[in-house]
């Protein structure tokens, strides 16, 4: 199975260590599932979990969640982007979510801003999940 994890999901997983992005992110490093990964996207995973805010409610030292994001880029697979679908999304941040997963051959993004994806992902054959539904995927 070949995933695209949204930030927010990895956000989620930093702040809430007992949830299902949690759970869902410790099958992935164990390599229960191929996690796709852009360049843009791992910037943007980097710039945003270091924010001081998300530290915060995690207890979470920057050495603590530099950490967790080496682990990440230790295992993804990356993912080069040959073709830009823009614009498909009414959300001009999420456009690289999707371009990943479409570049990557993804079976599905991961994400709990569904509304933000509507229908685009589909149209390239790509599901759209909540953390919960690929945590049951993945274990299937």
């Amino acid at each position: 199975m070949r995933l695209t994890i949204d930030t927010d999901v990895v956000v989620a997983a930093l702040r809430s260590p007992t949830g299902a992005s949690a759970a869902l992110l410790a099958l992935l490093l164990e390599g229960k599932a191929s996690w796709l990964l852009s360049v843009a996207m791992a910037f943007e995973y980097e710039v945003i979990c270091m924010l001081a805010e998300h530290r915060l409610a995690a207890n979470a030292s920057e050495r603590e969640v530099r950490n967790l994001l080496d682990a990440i880029f230790d295992v993804v697979v990356p993912v080069e982007v040959h073709y830009q679908w823009r614009p498909q999304l009414t959300d001009a941040g999420d456009e690289m979510v999707l371009e990943a997963a479409v570049n990557g051959r993804a079976d599905a993004i991961v994400t709990f801003n569904g509304a933000h994806f509507k229908s685009a992902p589909g149209r390239f054959g790509i599901k759209l999940w909540k953390p919960a539904e690929a945590l049951r995927e993945i274990r299937k």
